[in-house]
């Protein structure tokens, strides 16, 4: 029985390469170009640059996990921009379907640069080549490795145009209607929900995927000190803004203590709303050491004592549906704050706990921790937690571009990582554990879709 899946496993690679092949004898050397330039900063420039056919690129997209059999859409994509919609059928898309889910990865910089390129002619580029003539080598270039060179060159990025601007002004005044209307559409995708203050917040609930329509969602906060909370009165509203903008019914409840949390618990554990959504999100923000949190009362709790309650045995209702956790809390040693930002640690000590033990062994769950074990997090006392501000801004720009939840944990590692204190010593890096089985895609808001 092995060998014959393993063979069949084989047969189904083979058939795809093939559907590549023809995909490849199929396009043109100016259709390569195009492939190569919509792949700027999603493959190796090196690599993009040693493609001389389809196929060469198509393997640089295998390798960089761009594309697999099981998840082609990426490709379709490339192909609807370069107008080559009728090889969408190889890949088992049609051109209605591909509309309805763009865009996916292409952002709105590189198709805004190739949107130009298309309507740069000859003549125009020559006449833009002779405006920057000192600066460019002397070799033949099309529009569209033109424009990939003034980005080479530092001269253009996604929140400089000034130097196409002024090109354009001069050659194609046209134009400058689509370098406008590309800032209007990336200020329209930063917009994010209040943030000024952080919260502490657990926020739990079903949401439904795509699929669905009816999400539902249970918004609970863990408990503070007095101090704390007086300190972050309004910070609710951080995480309480995105969920509801992405269709969540909210409730948000203070000072639980853990006699209090373990009720709240054996509440959701036994919710049957869970049996109308398809995913539970649950947001802890508090105190913490290593593999745990504290209630309002102090007593700490594991954090494998909490997912633990939303196994399969112990919660039916969740069965093969995503699980998410969301902590803000420190992990580990204390370290002396600087005076605009504090440590969410108590009594801090080191523990023998793995991040994977703190999640059940069984499929669909996600950890998503502000910091590694055995470190503190921190939030500014002024704009609130890194973490949780990075989480509420990717979700926000990052949902209407249908990025599953992996790949929004990596842009909000990705950003957190890069802060530091005013100092500029201390610094923080986030860690997921996940046992998910399927990507996880929230569904678009509709006044995203309007946008």
């Amino acid at each position: 029985m092995k060998s014959q899946g393993s063979s069949s496993d084989k047969n189904c690679k083979v058939s795809f390469r093939k559907k590549l092949l023809i995909i490849d004898s199929n396009l043109e050397v100016k259709d390569v170009e195009r492939l190569k330039f919509l792949c700027i900063g999603l493959v190796p420039n090196k690599k993009l640059e040693r493609s001389s056919s389809a196929s060469d690129v198509f393997e640089h997209l295998l390798a960089e996990d761009l594309l697999s059999e099981g998840d082609s859409f990426f490709l379709a994509e490339l192909l609807y921009i370069i107008r080559q919609k009728k090889l969408l059928q190889y890949l088992n898309y049609t051109k209605e379907e591909v509309e309805q889910l763009l865009p996916i990865r292409i952002s709105l910089f590189r198709n805004l640069l190739y949107e130009l390129s298309q309507s740069i002619d000859s003549e125009n580029l020559k006449e833009m080549i002779f405006l920057l003539n000192d600066s460019l080598p002397k070799t033949e270039m099309t529009s569209l490795s033109f424009l990939a060179l003034l980005e080479k060159q530092d001269k253009i990025d996604e929140d400089n145009l000034t130097c196409l601007e002024d090109l354009c002004k001069v050659v194609v005044p046209k134009l400058l209607r689509n370098i406008e209307k590309y800032k209007r559409e990336k200020a329209a995708q930063l917009v994010t929900p209040p943030v000024d203050k952080e919260a502490e917040l657990l926020c739990q609930g079903e949401e439904e995927l795509v699929s669905q329509t009816d999400i539902k969602t249970f918004l609970e906060a863990l408990p503070q000190e007095e101090s704390w909370q007086n300190k972050h009165a309004r910070s609710n509203e951080i995480l309480r803004g995105v969920f509801q903008w992405l269709g969540f019914t909210v409730h948000i409840y203070n000072d639980v203590t853990k006699v209090e949390m373990e009720e709240v618990l054996q509440k959701q554990k036994c919710n049957p709303a869970h049996a109308d959504g398809d995913c539970f999100v649950f947001c802890i923000l508090t105190h913490g050491e290593y593999g745990a949190v504290y209630s309002s009362d102090e007593a700490l709790i594991p954090i494998r004592e909490i997912t633990s309650h939303f196994t399969a045995l112990q919660c039916p209702g969740l069965a093969e549906k995503p699980k998410l956790f969301f902590i803000q809390a420190c992990q580990g040693e204390k370290i002396q704050p600087s005076k605009s930002i504090e440590a969410d640690a108590l009594n801090p000590e080191q523990a023998p706990t793995s991040l994977q033990d703190s999640i059940p062994v069984e499929a669909d769950f996600l950890l998503g921790l502000a910091t590694v074990p055995g470190y503190v997090s921190f939030r500014h006392v002024e704009e609130g937690s890194w973490y949780i501000q990075s989480l509420c801004n990717h979700l926000k720009v990052l949902v209407p571009r249908r990025e599953d939840i992996l790949s929004i944990l990596t842009a909000v590692n990705d950003d957190v990582s890069r802060r530091v204190d005013k100092q500029g010593t201390k610094k923080q890096m986030p860690q997921p554990a996940f046992t998910l089985r399927k990507k996880l895609v929230f569904p678009v808001p509709l006044d995203a879709l309007s946008l």
